[in-house]
């Protein structure tokens, strides 16, 4: 025998929360991915910090790109659903997402192409206490944070996706 959940752990509408469940998962993986593996991997095998922090900025925009479309595909989908925790999470976290990576996107990435325009060499050339270099850590200190807490975002949305859907397999 098992528990029955609160009618609003349970998803109405059929499709939307797996559908939105497995678009966020891909998303979060990729990020995951992105940070853990392919940031380290750059910065210890390219021959500079610079072409590593090149081809880390030409990849950045795809998964802020992503993650404003998931976020806009979560709230759609929860849109599609009845009410419920499952509606309100991914509505709220999808809008959150959406805003973060958005932000990150399009006005912290291109106030560092901007900076970096302006500075006369590769960051690591510019002394530590150089106005420009510390600009350029505290948008790329920005930037971290925008896509950490769209992920950490993304990860409670998931586990409230996943436990509805675990609900419904075992009615």
């Amino acid at each position: 025998m098992s528990a029955r959940a609160p009618n609003a752990l349970r998803p109405h509408a059929g499709w939307p929360a797996p559908v939105a469940g497995l678009l966020l998962a891909a998303w979060l993986g990729a990020t995951l991915y992105f940070s853990a593996v392919v940031t380290r991997a750059a910065f210890a095998v390219l021959p500079s910090r610079a072409m590593a922090g090149a081809l880390v900025g030409q990849t950045l925009p795809v998964l802020f790109d992503t993650g404003i479309l998931v976020g806009v595909c979560l709230v759609a989908l929860a849109l599609r659903s009845a009410g419920g925790i499952v509606r309100t999470t991914s509505l709220v976290g999808g809008a959150i997402i959406a805003a973060l990576t958005a932000v990150a996107r399009f006005v912290i990435l291109a106030r560092i192409a901007r900076l970096r325009l302006s500075m006369p060499g590769a960051v690591d050339s510019l002394a530590v206490t150089d106005p420009a270099r510390r600009a350029f850590g505290q948008l790329h200190a920005l930037s971290v944070g925008a896509l950490g807490l769209a992920m950490l975002t993304g990860i409670v949305v998931a586990v409230v996706l996943a436990h509805s859907l675990s609900v419904v397999s075992h009615d």
